[in-house]
């Protein structure tokens, strides 16, 4: 009896607490009477309605409750507690009540009483930075126009502390207000208050047990946590407990490198030294120091075990490293055994490196293979290509259905990929779905558009003033579309080809203007390329009068240096007038070029497919009349120069913005036909005329340019650059020797105006044409031999899409010659200095070196000194 009591009494407490009656209408309508006795009353629902919930259809919360009509529930009844229950576990709700209205005829009538939460009108921040308060917003999960609950209100506390404890501060604390919004009823506003404290740091880092690695080597293993020593001057000294904790594993890390392989931290402290640093404690058990004896190979069939121990590269009495051993086994790009057999189908290959047996110090491994069956390639797909047509993209795919899966070609496709300019470099990923069941693969190239296509807009100023210059590049022109209409951004566009136009110009001395057309795949069935450009340039001089009197003006300035002519094609100096300088040009004394070229490459197999071979045969018009004496030997006359180029390329990099890996190397050869030698001309008579002389140049051209790059740090940011060039401008007839194609060497590599009719090369702490040699003879500044080389250490500021930037620093050396008589590969001009590269899609590589020129020129008795250089898409 006392215990049907208690059971009806607790019954009557609980749903009390659900089920509470309407009150009394202005009708006097009687509350519905509930009974709690042990026979539980069914109803029938008759109907059910919602109160208090206006941001929410009825129909949504009626069918979330559970309940609907026609429903035969216990009034009271687990159905209703159920109900309730749902809606506080959902979190919505500040109160939450089921409501019997009305009870008749073996009916319920509910209501659903609700109380929202508050919705998040206003968030403020205080003791938080913009661009902390930028990283938070979207972490800690308060949004406006949402609704805020003790959850999200708890979470956002914690996130923001540890925000802030990866920052270093330790103490920080954080609190989150909530206070009602008077001018929105049903909203709050949210306060989040930060009390950073101090910013903890290191005081001390103290080990024990540590013989093998000195505090200096274990100071160098845990980057980013640092104790206030000289040696760390430039490192964080914050404490963040997660980089502590990655610190740790990557000092045990190290021990096994070394051969401590049982290596451990027996414990560690941290201990709060004031109110802004802290003592860390560390001891350390480093074991006895192991060393690799047998080493045997189970399992393999495709490679004898003497090729695989060479692969391996681990001979017994090595010292045991555990990171070179899976190195070696699996993730070495370039030479681990799993490479071996992924190249060669066998996707499922693994291999595991098991200790059989420890002696002392030393251990057996027993390298079990597993090797499974060559795996098939079955689908090639491409996700996120937006700019260019699927079949030039798939063109460049080496993976093709049917074939073998290989390693080697997936990385070999993300280069090529990469190549093309129309992907982000540094988000290229395969996605690589094996079906070991069947024994096939599916391949997916995970592309991110970027825009290759350039627009140049720019002006400098020379010595006959502002000189302007447009180019367009569109990288992704589609001649085949030219009467698609529908295809047109700005230009047709799909096929991957490239088209440029190019034009500068002050108004009035001196215009170029040229356009190029670039199809890589000829035929669009192998990569054979074909190029074609056409250009023309013209340049006025001043007038003889105007000219006579710089001449003498500046006769006492130039008499100390070799050429007196030299300065012409880029300015007088300071200290002319500008205004009547343009006022004297005189346009019937030019100098212009007008050219053609049309070229074929060809993508070769032998000696491997990175080899290239190009063959251009050019056409170029000089016309001179009344032209600058010092430039050439000749003022006037047309000089035709037909040549034939063949060059034989082999280029592995991965990237043409900022290189990581690979080498570029090209041997050319520019050639024209040997005209002295059968023209019947007699060129040892000084009577005859320039014009005569040079009507056809005749000249044989060497060249080649060798580049690698090697990475130096583990991420393959750090790289170091390697570069060496060389060329000589021959002759058939020593009295038939070209005053064209020539070099100018010197400064930033750009002539103040485009000239068809000399090489500019850069020497960066040089002024421009500084290291030319002057001939005495002819009068003219002219370079027939030169060398140079470069070496620079590169570091990326960004790799976005948007912009890829990267600082340098470079030491260079080099000369120029004129004539290989004179060569001499020890006397080299040298200099070293800093400089950055921004890579823009839109307008492509700028930059500017600050180089310093070790050594003097010109008969200067000083060196060339501090010198700065700008980049507008030239190699340095």
């Amino acid at each position: 009896m006392q215990y049907k009591t208690l059971f009806s009494f607790s019954l009557l407490f609980i749903f009390s607490q659900l089920i509470v009656a309407q009150t009394t209408t202005k009708d006097t309508t009687e509350v519905p009477v509930i009974e709690y006795s042990n026979s539980t009353p069914k109803y029938e629902i008759a109907d059910i309605k919602v109160t208090g919930a206006s941001n929410y259809e009825d129909f949504v919360l009626i069918g979330f409750s559970g309940l609907s009509v026609g429903d035969i529930i216990e009034v009271p009844g687990d159905a209703i507690t159920n109900a309730v229950k749902r809606f506080w576990k959902q979190g919505l709700f500040a109160d939450v009540k089921i409501l019997a209205t009305k009870m008749q005829d073996g009916k319920v009538w509910l209501n659903i009483a609700l109380k929202e939460r508050p919705r998040v009108s206003e968030i403020n921040y205080s003791g938080l930075k913009k661009n902390e308060i930028d990283d938070l917003s979207a972490r800690i999960g308060i949004v406006k126009g949402n609704q805020i609950t003790p959850n999200i209100s708890d979470r956002a506390k914690k996130v923001i502390e540890k925000f802030m404890e990866e920052k270093g501060f330790l103490n920080v604390v954080v609190n989150v207000y909530q206070r009602n919004d008077p001018n929105k009823a049903g909203h709050v506003v949210v306060d989040i208050n930060v009390d950073k404290k101090l910013k903890t740091k290191i005081h001390q880092l103290v080990y024990t047990g540590n013989v093998a690695l000195n505090h200096n080597k274990i100071n160098h293993v845990m980057k980013k946590t640092n104790d206030n020593n000289w040696r760390n001057f430039f490192r964080t000294k914050k404490f963040v407990k997660e980089e502590y904790e990655k610190d740790k594993v990557a000092l045990i890390e190290k021990y096994n490198e070394i051969g401590y392989r049982d290596a451990f931290i027996v414990s560690d402290s941290v201990v709060k030294y004031d109110d802004k640093s802290v003592d860390v404690y560390i001891k350390i058990d480093e074991g006895k120091k192991y060393y690799y004896r047998n080493i045997k190979w189970i399992g393999n069939t495709i490679y004898p075990y003497e090729y695989l121990n060479t692969v391996l590269g681990i001979k017994k009495g090595d010292v045991y490293n555990h990171k070179l051993l899976m190195e070696k086994l699996e993730t070495d790009e370039n030479e681990a055994v799993s490479k071996l057999y992924k190249d060669r189908g066998y996707l499922f290959f693994q291999v595991d490196p098991v200790e059989v047996q420890v002696n002392n110090d030393s251990i057996d491994f027993e390298m079990r293979i597993m090797e499974g069956k060559p795996a098939t390639i079955n689908e090639i797909g491409i996700k996120g290509n937006t700019r260019v047509y699927e079949h030039v993209v798939r063109r460049e795919i080496r993976t093709k259905p049917g074939q073998l899966y290989s390693q080697e070609a997936v990385m070999r496709t993300l280069r090529e990929l990469a190549q093309m300019g129309h992907f982000d470099q540094e988000k290229l990923r395969p996605d690589i779905q094996p079906d070991p069941e069947n024994g096939t693969v599916d391949i997916n190239y995970q592309l991110e558009t970027k825009g290759s296509d350039q627009v140049e807009f720019s002006a400098g100023w020379g010595s006959t003033g502002v000189v302007g210059s447009i180019g367009l590049k569109f990288s992704n022109f589609a001649i085949q579309n030219l009467f698609r209409p529908e295809t047109y951004r700005i230009v047709p566009q799909g096929e991957g080809q490239t088209f440029s136009l190019n034009a500068r110009t002050n108004g009035q001395s001196y215009s170029s203007f040229s356009l190029s057309f670039l199809e890589p795949w000829l035929g669009g069935k192998r990569p054979n390329s074909l190029s074609a450009s056409v250009y023309y340039s013209t340049q006025s001089a001043i007038s003889s009068r105007y000219q006579s009197n710089l001449s003498n003006m500046y006769s006492n300035y130039y008499s100390g240096y070799g050429s007196s002519y030299s300065g012409y094609g880029s300015g007088y100096g300071s200290g002319y007038n500008n205004t009547a300088y343009l006022s004297e040009i005189d346009p019937e004394r030019y100098m212009r070029t007008i050219g053609a070229s049309l070229g074929y490459g060809k993508r070769l197999s032998w000696p491997d497919d990175y080899f290239q071979f190009y063959g251009e045969l050019s056409y170029q018009l000089f016309l001179l009349n009344n032209w600058y004496p010092g430039y050439f030997p000749m003022t006037a006359g047309a000089f035709n120069n037909l040549s034939l180029n063949l060059t034989l390329s082999r280029s592995s990099i991965d990237n043409p913005i900022y290189t990581r890996t690979g080498s570029a190397f090209s041997l050319g050869l520019k050639i024209t036909p040997p005209y002295s030698s059968f023209n019947g001309k007699d060129y040892t008579n000084t009577s005859m005329t320039t014009q005569e002389r040079y009507k056809w140049i005749e000249y044989h051209k060497w060249t080649f340019s060798g580049k690698t790059f090697t990475p130096i740090t583990t991420d393959n940011k750090l790289v170091i650059m390697s570069r060496a060039m060389f060329s000589y401008l021959g002759h058939y007839n020593v009295n038939a020797r070209s005053p064209f194609e020539a070099f100018s060497m010197g400064g930033d590599g750009m002539s103040s105006y485009t000239s068809y009719g000399t090489d500019y090369i850069a020497m960066r702490g040089y002024t421009s044409g500084s290291l030319t040699p002057y001939n005495a003879q002819t009068g003219t500044s002219m370079g027939y031999l030169y060398n140079k080389f470069t070496m620079e250490l590169r570091y990326p500021l960004s790799l976005e899409q948007s912009a890829t930037i990267y600082a340098l620093t470079f030491v260079e050396a080099g000369n120029c010659f004129n004539s290989i008589k004179n060569y001499n590969p020890f006397n080299l001009k040298r200099s070293a200095g800093v400089g950055v590269r921004i890579f823009l899609p839109m307008f492509g590589m700028m930059g500017i070196d600050w180089g310093y020129g070790f050594d003097s020129v010109d008969g200067s008795t000083k060196p060339s000194g501090s010198q700065f250089h700008f980049v507008l898409g030239q190699e340095l």
